[in-house]
Formats: structure tokens, C-alpha cells, sequence
């Protein structure tokens, strides 16, 4: 049985950052705004923390419903091994397109980036409401015609695409 795919996984350091993730669900909420996402976190959102397999096997049923792969990106990101490197090369096996969200506010690949990302297709953009938006509607179309194309590493917007948002 194939998954019908228009989630977005959304994949966060769940100790120090999990407020922008809840930001992100509020603006997704807010009636007069365009910020939309189907959160792959809505499924099986009764949680077993007790093993990490069954934690894995949660997050992987998540992932396989999900058209597009999201990492926000804070100070400790590069440093997670357990879930969120897990998630990362879960999302580069499946295929999916990656959008990093710089908490910093850079719109560019940066030090604080997991080093599992290098080389591999992404797109890099700041943790702001119309980027993402913008960058949710787009990027997967792009991700698909350069992947096609043989390209890879990581992209970024250039300022003219910012100054019309």
C-alpha cells in the first residue's frame, strides 16, 4: 500500500526548540494568514517514549506520508545524533525534499548547519512566515527538476525573491 504524501515532517531540537515548532502550528491556525502545512506530526500523535524503536517507527510512519522534509535549525542541531541525524538521513533515503530553516535568521548555509546536509540538495532559508510559505509551495518543484538534473548542495533565495515577499 502506498501512502498518499502531502504531509511536511517538521524536525526540530525538541529540547531548545520546540517553541518555533509550536510557532509554526499557530500561524498555520491564524484564519487570516496564507501559512499553511499537514503536519506529519498530527499522525499517530499518541507518543510512546518509552523505546526508541518504537519512537523510530512513529517518526518513520510520519515520514513516509510526507511530501517534504523541514529541519529547523538552532545552536545544538548539529550536535543531535539520537533523532534528529536519524530523521535527516531517513528524508535524504526517501528522496525527500529538504527545506533548513536557519533560527538565526540566515538565508544562507551556515556553521550551524548538520554536516550529514553536506552535499546533499537543500534549500536554506530564515525562520520567517513568508519565506517558509513561499519556500513550502516551491521548493519541492524545484528539488524534483534539479534532482533530475544531477544536481545537489545547497541553495538559497536571492534577495529580489525576499524583497517581493
Amino acid at each position: 500500500m502506498v501512502a498518499y504524501r502531502n504531509k511536511t515532517y517538521v524536525a526540530f531540537d525538541g529540547d531548545n526548540d520546540i517553541h518555533y515548532y509550536w510557532m509554526m502550528k499557530a500561524w498555520k491556525q491564524k484564519d487570516n494568514t496564507a501559512f499553511n502545512f499537514y503536519d506529519a506530526h498530527d499522525l499517530n500523535s499518541a507518543r510512546d517514549t518509552s523505546k526508541e524503536e518504537s519512537i523510530k517507527r512513529q517518526l518513520r510512519e510520519r515520514m513516509n506520508n510526507s511530501k517534504v522534509f523541514v529541519l529547523l535549525i538552532g545552536k545544538n542541531t548539529k550536535y543531535l545524533r539520537k533523532f534528529v541525524k536519524w530523521e535527516i538521513e531517513s528524508a535524504i533515503r526517501l528522496g525527500l525534499p529538504i527545506i533548513c530553516v536557519n533560527l538565526n535568521g540566515n538565508r544562507v548555509k551556515d556553521d550551524m548547519c548538520p554536516p550529514i546536509l553536506n552535499n546533499e540538495l537543500a534549500i536554506f532559508i530564515p525562520y520567517e512566515k513568508k519565506i517558509m510559505q513561499f519556500t513550502l509551495e516551491n521548493w519541492p518543484s524545484y528539488h524534483t527538476q534539479y534532482k533530475r538534473s544531477g544536481n545537489s548542495g545547497d541553495y538559497h533565495y536571492e534577495n529580489i525573491v525576499y524583497d517581493k515577499l
